[in-house]
């Protein structure tokens, strides 16, 4: 099955950069371009300073009309081509943070997703947004205020020229800003952090609520769930207030800095010119030039928030794809044959410390099926985790055709497995995409499998057949519908290993005849089955059983045998029940449940 992903890139292995920087590195030229014309523009943005300072010491002086239509002309010129170098740059901008997008937004969903599916806290909304700061980040005014920031020097030197006193004021005002702005990062940051992080984890309980909509209005559990979002937020907004009154006191100060500034200058210009130590045309144009010196500190100020943001997201990202890019670096391996082998796996969900199951050893040929059978909450569908790579054994292995499952990709091995989870869901889009698993619909594929499971009437009974939409809005199938129609999912393709996680659980006598007769085609075909069930029909396909009982291994092989070692093990239980001994034998849990 072929796929719309984006084949990765193989990182070299001197490269040490992390994900990110390595795509900035790769724009390094179009950066060093930018900030050429960065240069450009900042050398360009001292023209009204000079035409005005020209205008009050020459023009004016001289009363010379020829004069100023000509520099008049000039300047017009100037700034004719001031505004195209600003638009050029705007628009490699915006394609540079579009460059970025593109190479990061697959790697960046893939990364997110197989981290949720392993159960570790993770918030996809999040991520995804993380991706859009950047984005925006790199087209908006906080990248352009860092980038004018290293300028303030050069005005503050072109101040100097006019006199000392002027570049010593604006060096004072810069500091003073500055100041301003670290006080309020620091204070501000890590609330400002906390708040965001405290936002984010507030959507992400408000999202995972709407997808049990229906049971929590039937039970009447809106205000117990209401009341579990509402207290995530309410620390948000507390954290948000503490944010923005914690920054208040260096906000103060920045407001009256800003406010102060242009008068103290232009106040200090006109005593220098009382003191004829400049001219009057010097008086406005160093008042212009002190604001263009602190005029990059004010736009970081303004900013901060945004590159505090964007600094956030850089790293949230880079943390992701690190942990991520083992995955998608490795060497493509042969399709598999379905030879599996697990040797001591034990398993341990994903934030938590206790085993599910332990000391699981068992072995299986292409062309075999295992039933893994056992009371409730023995394990079983743990164990289904662990054979179809979702979980990762904290100790042993589980090996396809001789690979540890969970580190291969998944989008390399996926179309070759079968799988159906007990708790089964469909993505919207039509009957036959979803049996296509929303890949390239291949027709003969599509019936090949719903035929298999005796799905292809009912489909075409369907209101539009297999091109019946299925979504919340969608068409509505029945339990053993849904049932067969995830097993034609799982059957797609004739996948060479399935999983099947108790598929006949909602399946009437005809539904569980006819996928044991699947299976045993499929078995036939050489394809590796293993199944979880409490019901013994399916029993007559499998090879061999699997018997779990709290998470251990009890037993395991050839069926029949299996079958007849339980009933003479429950005799021996049952007539020592019988005896007059103080400590009965407990009897053992039943293999299957009778139907």
């Amino acid at each position: 099955m072929t796929t719309n992903s984006k084949v990765p890139n193989v990182v070299p292995a001197a490269d040490n950069r992390k994900p990110l920087a390595r795509i900035l590195h790769q724009c390094r030229r179009a950066f060093a371009l930018t900030l050429a014309l960065t240069v450009l523009i900042d050398i360009l943005s001292l023209t009204p300073l000079l035409y005005m300072l020209n205008v009050y010491d020459h023009v004016i002086a001289t009363r010379s009309g020829i004069t100023l239509v000509s520099l008049t002309m000039l300047v017009v010129g100037l700034y004719i081509f001031w505004s195209s170098l600003d638009w050029i740059r705007s628009r490699l901008l915006v394609r540079l943070s579009l460059r970025m997008d593109w190479d990061l937004a697959i790697d960046v969903f893939d990364a997110s997703f197989r981290r949720y599916v392993g159960r570790k806290n993770v918030n996809v909304h999040q991520l995804l947004g993380d991706l859009l700061s950047l984005r925006q980040f790199m087209t908006g005014a906080p990248v352009l205020a860092l980038m004018d920031a290293p300028f303030a020097l050069v005005f503050i030197v072109i101040g100097a020229i006019f006199h000392p006193y002027l570049a010593i004021f604006a060096i004072v005002a810069s500091m003073l800003m500055l100041l301003a702005a670290y006080a309020t990062q620091k204070i501000s940051g890590p609330i400002l952090k906390a708040s965001n992080n405290a936002n984010a984890e507030a959507l992400r309980v408000a999202a995972n609520s709407l997808r049990q909509a229906e049971t929590t209005l039937a039970l009447g559990m809106m205000a117990a769930v209401r009341n579990r979002w509402y207290t995530q937020y309410r620390q948000f907004l507390t954290l948000q207030v503490n944010a923005s009154e914690a920054s208040g006191l260096t906000g103060g100060i920045s407001s009256f800095l800003t406010k102060a500034l242009p008068s103290l200058q232009i106040a200090l210009g006109a005593w220098l010119a009382i003191q004829n130590l400049i001219t009057g045309g010097m008086v406005i144009a160093a008042s212009m030039l002190i604001s263009k010196a602190v005029a990059p500190i004010q736009k970081l100020i303004g900013s901060w928030k945004e590159i505090v943001t964007a600094r956030q997201a850089y790293d949230r990202l880079n943390i992701l794809l690190e942990e991520d890019i083992k995955i998608t670096s490795r060497m493509r391996l042969p399709l598999p044959t379905g030879l599996m082998e697990v040797i001591g796996a034990m398993a341990i969900p994903p934030g938590f410390h206790k085993p599910v199951v332990s000391d699981i050893n068992f072995k299986i040929s292409p062309g075999q099926a295992v039933a893994i059978v056992g009371p409730s909450a023995s394990g079983k569908t743990s164990l289904t985790r662990l054979l179809i790579g979702v979980w990762k054994p904290a100790k042993g292995s589980v090996r396809l055709d001789g690979v540890e499952l969970s580190e291969w990709n998944h989008d390399e091995v996926g179309p070759h497995i079968g799988y159906v989870p007990q708790e089964i869901e469909f993505f919207e889009g039509t009957v036959a995409e979803n049996i296509a698993r929303l890949g390239p619909v291949e027709s003969e594929k599509v019936i090949q499998a719903a035929r298999l499971i005796g799905m292809h009437d009912i489909i075409l009974a369907l209101p539009k057949g297999y091109d019946t939409q299925l979504s919340e809005t969608g068409h509505v199938l029945s339990g053993g519908q849904r049932q067969r129609l995830a097993i034609a999912r799982a059957f797609y393709g004739m996948p060479k290993y399935l999983v099947l996680d108790e598929p006949n659980a909602n399946l009437d006598e005809v539904g569980e005849r006819i996928l044991a007769q699947a299976l045993d085609h499929l078995k036939k075909s050489g394809s590796t089955i293993i199944i979880t069930t409490h019901r013994p029909r399916l029993i007559d396909v499998v090879d061999h059983l699997l018997v779990l009982h709290a998470g251990k291994q009890v037993g395991y092989g050839p069926t029949q045998e299996m079958i007849n070692a339980v009933r003479n093990l429950q005799i021996v239980v049952s007539e020592q029940t019988k005896s007059a001994s103080p400590a009965p034998v407990a009897a053992p849990p039943s293999l299957i449940t009778q139907p």
